[in-house]
């Protein structure tokens, strides 16, 4: 392979695909009811922090391959900030367009009893408190119109993930805007974490840090509003990860550089702790509360670490078809972050109304609905599902997000090179 922005990883194309499905089926599987049936699938496709976090993490690492050389940047801040805002700005706006388009949709079939509710104004309390299906309802919030102004002046400036008392519109859409943080902080913090020395305290030490505030809020015992949206997704909560990634990233350099790549038996032993990781967090998820914040910030993160360098080392197969679809595929990976809520929502209104529709439904559409609502999603399409997302996501990526990201280059200041 060839050295600097150059080489491809393409265990890490398949990573952030795979990731960025995980996504879909954690947010999405849980409607087919399947808990009973089969549990243990259940408690596979519970840990979805995981993948996010683990996202976050693969972004540093693959932004220093790509950005750093010699432990500086290759090109202008105003150059990468150009890049990266180009590429979310984009994709969050076609995601907000969608959203709004499906909700207008199902508000106006109005299948009962969530559809009647769908509204950009509804928004759910976030909390790590157990209320109970008798105690979602006092989650349930409409937003006034001062609340609705603010919230979608943070939208539009992809500000979202600040707010820590829920999510709107569309709620995934917080990862773009954490994302276009630590975006912000590359330029001063990768040259610096490429540099360090001793890479293992230093990863050992953000850690350390990530766990702090989670500790604090388990400490203090503050389980709901708005400390579980303050460690869910605030950007400088979360930001450890990105720099972690960095780290590792000028770590797993040095050794590749220096031939010492780990052998057969030291891969199998780091993916044997990946998956006892993964495995023990399903387990502790079913314990104590405190387990999900240790978990979800911090506690997995040399799992996650472990689970990127591994996947970094894959080779590069001859095969240039096999290459070209997992570089199509870990493109869509963010567009599968934050365009399958609406997808699935606009599936699954169309299966139930599918199930009954007649011509009778054109006469008396409000009896329809109600039957309608009682029909129950069959798993069988699940998979058709899952195709039509990654279809609409690799569309979306090339025919959508990466024409106006271009368009976008074209107007924006950007320096190709750093200057001397």
């Amino acid at each position: 392979m060839e050295r600097g922005g150059k080489e491809h990883f393409i265990g890490l194309e398949w990573l952030r695909f795979l990731l960025g499905l995980y996504i879909v089926v954690f947010h999405t599987l849980h409607t087919y009811k399947l808990k009973d049936q089969v549990p243990w699938l259940m408690d596979m496709v519970g840990v979805g922090f995981f993948a996010t976090s683990s996202f976050f993490v693969l972004s540093g690492f693959l932004l220093a391959h790509v950005y750093c050389r010699n432990g500086e940047l290759r090109e202008a801040a105003t150059s990468f900030w150009a890049k990266r805002f180009s590429n979310l700005y984009p994709l969050h706006i076609f995601s907000l367009l969608l959203t709004f388009t499906v909700l207008t949709i199902i508000s106006h079939l109005g299948i009962p009893p969530d559809d009647v509710k769908a509204t950009v104004r509804f928004v759910v309390y976030d909390t790590n408190v157990d209320l109970g299906e008798a105690g979602r309802a006092s989650l349930e919030h409409y937003m006034s119109n001062g609340e609705l102004l603010l919230n979608s002046f943070l939208q539009v400036f992809m500000l979202q993930a600040w707010n820590p008392y829920y999510l709107t519109f569309n709620a995934p859409l917080w990862s773009i805007s954490t994302l276009f943080f630590f975006y912000l902080t590359f330029p001063f913090a990768a040259p610096y974490l490429m540099q360090v020395k001793h890479k293992v305290l230093w990863i050992t030490a953000l850690m350390l840090i990530y766990l702090v505030p989670p500790l604090l809020v388990i400490w203090n015992g503050d389980y709901g509003m708005p400390f579980t949206g303050i460690l869910h997704r605030m950007p400088i909560i979360r930001i450890p990860e990105f720099f972690a990634g960095i780290v590792s990233y000028a770590l797993f350099r040095q050794l590749r550089d220096s031939g010492r790549d780990p052998k057969l038996f030291t891969r199998v032993m780091m993916t044997l702790f990946v998956l006892v990781c993964f495995f023990g967090a399903i387990w502790l998820l079913k314990g104590e509360r405190y387990w999900y914040f240790l978990l979800h910030n911090g506690l997995l993160l040399p799992a996650q670490l472990t689970l990127i360098y591994l996947c970094a080392l894959a080779g590069t197969p001859r095969s240039e078809w096999f290459n070209n679809w997992s570089r199509r595929l870990g493109a869509a990976s963010l567009p599968l972050f934050v365009l399958h809520v609406p997808a699935f929502v606009l599936f699954s209104r169309t299966e139930k109304i599918f199930n009954v529709f007649s011509f009778e439904c054109l006469q008396n559409w409000e009896s329809c609905a109600v039957q309608a609502s009682e029909q129950t999603l069959s798993i069988w399409f699940y998979p058709l599902f899952l195709l039509l997302t990654i279809i609409l996501c690799v569309w979306s990526m090339e025919r959508a997000v990466v024409p106006t990201r271009k368009w976008i280059l074209k107007r924006l200041p950007l320096t190709t090179t750093k200057p001397v």
